[in-house]
Order: structure tokens, then C-alpha cells, then sequence
């Protein structure tokens, strides 16, 4: 049993421990809402996420899922500190273990499944292209793509020209340089059709490295985040249950 002078040392420590603790429950909690955003934005932006394929990306739903699981835990940490629960401290820092891993595991699984990742969407780009009707969510996404990238079919304006939709109509308007000055009359001319040369499957690829990069940093800087929170948890607790402390 602690003496009454031990305790009183170890007091403040507890106390610095608290605030730091919540402190980082407080930023834990945010980047769980930062997750959820960029999954959501994800979900509702990303028009190549509607290129599906049989081997369609489930990205936002795991961003959204993380986030929302974050952002539960964050407050759950702020209330296991501001208790003083042992038990739950230590339930605090086994989550923060189990995310730190989840997203090395993840981070190290992107950068190695990258060329995989790259080459599955450029077979449902190609799909895309070769199925074009003007008409549905795949014909929309390559629409999108094409009026944001200002670019024209999957390698160059040419990948249109074996198309069905071509035979019937030529390029898609959004393959026009200026969509309010691009006569239907010459869609059809390879030659003379006002279009862009260059393909959008580069320039997809090239935004989805540049992204990468940035994605990659910040989760790897959110996992090892983790390791202060697991180390001020059990720090926590190992002092609260050494020195029988109970906030008054």
C-alpha cells in the first residue's frame, strides 16, 4: 500500500498524464473526422470510383468505416481518461495498437499492390470507353473525367475511333476542346474533329501517384501517432492501478 506522501507525489503526474492523454483523444477524435470527410468527399466526387468492374474499389466504405470507429474510440478515450478506468485505459490502448497496425498493414499494402491497383483501373477505363452510351453512371464518370483531365479516350483521342458509340455519333462532347464551339458535323473526322489529343489514362494515374504520395505520409504519420496514445494509456493506467488513485 502506497504512502500518503507517495500518493501525493504521484498526483500530479496523473494529472499531467490526464491532460495530455485527452489532449491527444481530442486530435485522435479529429482524425477520425478528417477520414470520414475524405471518404465521404471520395464517395460522392471520385467519378472513377463509378467505373465499376468486377474488381471495384471499396476505399471510401473503408475510409468511412475507419472514420466513423475512430472518432467513437477518440470520445470513448476522452471518457476512459477523465474517469480514471484502468480497464478501460487498457481497452483504449489495445484499440490504438489494433488501428497502428491496421494502418501499417494498409499503407505497406497500397505501395506494394500500386501497379495492381493502376492496372484494374485501367482495364475498367477501357471497358468504360468501349461500352460508352452517354447515358449511364460509367458513361458519366468518363464524361467527368474527360471535362476535368481535358482529355480524350483511355491512351490518346484515337482509342474512340473502334468504338460502337463512334460509328453512331463520333467523339463525346467532353473529348471537344470548347464544348459550345464544337460542330457534331466533324465528331466523326479523326482528322478535323476539334478534340483533344492526349489520353486521360496518364493523367488519372499520374493524380493518383501524386495523392499518393501525400496519402501515404500522412497514415504512416497517423500510425506511428498512435504509439504516444498506447504509451500515455498504459502509462495511465499503470499509475492509477500502482497508486489505487480515484478522482474526486
Amino acid at each position: 500500500m502506497p504512502s500518503p506522501a507517495r500518493r501525493l507525489q504521484t498526483k500530479p503526474a496523473i494529472t499531467c498524464l490526464k491532460t495530455f492523454l485527452v489532449s491527444y483523444s481530442l486530435i485522435f477524435w479529429f482524425t477520425g473526422v478528417i477520414l470520414l470527410a475524405v471518404g465521404v468527399s471520395g464517395k460522392v466526387s471520385l467519378a472513377y470510383l463509378s467505373l465499376k468492374s468486377e474488381t471495384g474499389t471499396n476505399a471510401p466504405y473503408v475510409l468511412i468505416g475507419t472514420g466513423a470507429i475512430i472518432v467513437i474510440f477518440g470520445l470513448f478515450g476522452c471518457f476512459a481518461t477523465c474517469r480514471g478506468s484502468p480497464w478501460m485505459l487498457k481497452l483504449y490502448a489495445m484499440f490504438l495498437t489494433l488501428v497502428f497496425l491496421a494502418e501499417l498493414v494498409a499503407g505497406i499494402s497500397g505501395f506494394i499492390f500500386r501497379h495492381e491497383i493502376k492496372a484494374t483501373l485501367g482495364t475498367a477505363y477501357t471497358d468504360a470507353v468501349q461500352t460508352y452510351n452517354s447515358t449511364d453512371s460509367r458513361s458519366a464518370a468518363v464524361d467527368y473525367i474527360q471535362k476535368t483531365l481535358v482529355c480524350c479516350g483511355v491512351n490518346n483521342y484515337t482509342d474512340w475511333v473502334s468504338t460502337k458509340y463512334f460509328e453512331e455519333q463520333g467523339f463525346p462532347i467532353s473529348c471537344c476542346k470548347d464544348p459550345t464551339n464544337c460542330p457534331v458535323e466533324t465528331l466523326k473526322d479523326p482528322e478535323k474533329a476539334p478534340v483533344h489529343k492526349e489520353g486521360c489514362f496518364l493523367k488519372v494515374t499520374k493524380l493518383m501517384e501524386a495523392n499518393l504520395g501525400i496519402i501515404a505520409g500522412i497514415s504512416f504519420g497517423i500510425a506511428f501517432f498512435q504509439l504516444i496514445g498506447i504509451f500515455l494509456a498504459c502509462c495511465l493506467s499503470r499509475y492509477i492501478t500502482n497508486n489505487q488513485y480515484e478522482m474526486v
